[in-house]
C-alpha cells in the first residue's frame, strides 16, 4: 500500500478547481500501481479535492482533523456537507488532542499527516512560509527534511484568491 499525504492552498480561485482536480487524478492514477491510501486534513481547497480523488480512485482515506472544534469553528457553513461526507467515507478519522484550532493544532496535524507517509503531494504555488506555522510551505519543508518525495501540483494558470 502506498500512502500519500496532501498539503495545499485553501484559497484556490474557482477556475483552478477543475485543472487541479485533473492534475491530482492523473498523478494519483498514473503513479501508483499498489493499493492507494491518502491522508488529508480535509481543509477546503486542495485537501478536499485530493480526498475526493482518493475515494474516486477506490483508495482508502485517512482524515486528520486538527482539533475537536475544527468542524464548528473553521469549516465554512457552505463546506459542511462535503466535509461531513468525506469524514463519513474515510476509513479512519483521527481527531488531534486539541480543544481549539490554531497554530499548535495545525502543526501537530501536519506532523501526524507525514508520519508513515510514503510521499507528499503539494498543491502549492511555491510561496514562502507565512510565519504562522502549519501552512503548505512549512509542510513541504518538513516532508523534504524527513526525506519524503514531494510532488508539486500547480497546473498552468492556477491562481489563489489572495494572490
Amino acid at each position: 500500500m502506498v500512502t500519500v499525504a496532501v498539503t495545499g492552498h485553501m484559497d484556490l480561485v474557482a477556475g483552478a478547481t477543475d485543472p487541479v482536480r485533473t492534475a491530482l487524478r492523473e498523478l494519483l492514477a498514473g503513479a501508483y500501481d499498489d493499493a492507494l491510501a491518502g491522508r488529508s486534513c480535509l481543509a477546503r481547497g486542495a485537501d478536499t479535492l485530493f480526498a475526493e480523488e482518493i475515494l474516486a480512485l477506490g483508495g482508502r482515506l485517512s482524515a486528520i482533523i486538527p482539533s475537536r472544534d475544527y468542524r464548528d469553528t473553521v469549516v465554512a457553513p457552505t463546506d459542511l456537507v462535503r466535509f461531513d461526507a468525506l469524514c463519513e467515507a474515510a476509513d479512519e478519522v483521527v481527531i488531534m488532542p486539541f480543544e481549539h484550532a490554531g497554530r499548535e493544532a495545525y502543526e501537530a496535524a501536519n506532523r501526524r499527516l507525514l508520519q508513515g507517509a510514503d510521499r507528499l503531494l503539494a498543491v502549492w504555488d511555491g510561496s514562502a512560509p507565512t510565519g504562522r506555522g502549519g501552512g503548505t510551505a512549512d509542510t513541504v519543508a518538513a516532508a523534504r527534511s524527513a526525506g519524503l518525495t514531494v510532488d508539486i501540483v500547480w497546473p498552468p494558470g492556477t491562481r489563489r484568491s489572495s494572490s
